[in-house]
């Protein structure tokens, strides 16, 4: 019997996981069996942090020794701050912390797995002090201390980018938005940190690989590319006007359409009801019904709803966050998930290789060099 043939793997079970379900009929998206809108209403990212990396929602005692601990992880060595300062200004940020993560197990190396949990809270806890390190260095000229005493990873962030704590809107609207991105079963940079964990390599070698497959538009960009078009238009009637447009040339639209969703995508509605929020705190006009008309019109003419990305994008707008770092966001969240999914991997490894089907030329006979053609 021939083996099932399907475009990019689409529908095919490639193993088993405790982590997250999504799109499962009654259940969307969840954590470990935890709802995404329980999660997003109730929880602040340490603690799903600490859900996914640790099997459970922590006590409060729990929880206060894990912020503590992430803060203590917060600064960076010597040797790679150096080397976050010759990575070029001009340098795709997703570059940055996949070579900075890859130096980091050069001078913290993982060692026989032993440690693997400490390992994960280490990441978490500078990924964001790596990227702004790097940005602040090179857009301001400045040297960061980032070993800063914010309680949240989300604050830490918004502190460094923007020399000041943030807003308690603004704080929360960005740690609402991890806790979306933070787990989303065998994505494509997900499964890539799972085959590199096959053949028993280290979390520092799976987690660069997973930057790598989120780096392309077609799985992390897509936030990046939304906001551009977003920022093309002037007004919703131009929005309109334009989208159709561009569905006539054939233009691909990024922020809509999910592999495996078929009719929304449940984090949509609390990206888009914190981007009108956010829209209404700034006295926003523009960005806003842009979004909607844009969301509108490929609804109506394709049957595409707008997935997590595409209201994320103003909601990074909004709250300060310059486009080319949007992306880089997405790291500092899913490497909980990515870090769960490599401990999951090991603890029933097996090499993941699957088989492929030849579609070359048949045998052929070997022709000497003076004879070809």
């Amino acid at each position: 019997m021939a083996a099932k043939k399907t475009g990019g793997l689409a529908g095919v079970v490639a193993g088993e996981t405790h982590l997250c379900t999504v799109g499962k009929e009654g259940a969307g998206l969840t954590y470990r069996g935890y709802d995404i809108y329980d999660l997003a209403d109730n929880a602040c990212f340490e603690e799903v942090a600490y859900l996914l990396l640790h099997g459970k929602l922590p006590t409060q005692a729990e929880l206060d020794g894990y912020v503590n601990k992430i803060k203590g992880n917060r600064g960076l060595p010597a040797a790679l701050k150096q080397v976050l300062e010759l990575i070029p200004a001009d340098a795709h940020p997703m570059d940055v912390l996949r070579s900075g993560v890859s130096f980091l197990g050069n001078i913290e190396p993982e060692g026989d797995f032993s440690n693997q949990s400490d390992v994960a809270d280490r990441l978490l806890s500078c990924l964001p002090s790596m990227l702004l390190y790097w940005h602040r260095f090179h857009a301001d000229n400045v040297k960061i201390d980032t070993a800063t005493d914010d309680d949240s990873i989300a604050g830490h962030f918004l502190h460094l980018l923007h020399d000041k704590a943030p807003s308690e809107v603004h704080r929360k609207s960005l740690d609402t938005t991890l806790i979306l991105y933070a787990e989303h079963e065998f994505n494509a940079s997900t499964f890539a940190s799972r085959v590199i964990t096959g053949t028993l390599s280290d979390m520092h070698s799976a987690v660069s690989g997973a930057i790598g497959a989120l780096r392309g538009p077609l799985h992390g960009g897509a936030n990046e590319a939304a906001m551009e078009l977003i920022e093309k238009f002037d007004s919703a009637e131009a929005a309109t006007a334009g989208i159709h447009q561009m569905l006539a040339n054939k233009d691909l639209i990024m922020g809509f359409g999910h592999r495996v969703y078929t009719t929304s995508d449940p984090r949509n509605a609390v990206n888009k009801k914190m981007s009108k929020v956010l829209a209404d705190e700034a006295g926003d006009t523009v960005l806003y019904p842009v979004s909607e008309a844009i969301e509108k019109v490929m609804w109506d003419e394709k049957k595409l709803f707008a997935n997590a990305d595409f209201y994320a994008a103003t909601v990074y707008h909004f709250i300060g966050v310059p486009t080319h770092l949007f992306t880089p966001i997405f790291v500092c969240s899913r490497i909980t998930g990515w870090a769960a999914h490599i401990m999951e991997q090991r603890a029933d490894n097996k090499l993941i290789r699957p088989a492929a089907e030849y579609v070359g030329p048949p045998l052929t006979s070997w022709v000497p060099i003076e004879k070809r053609q």
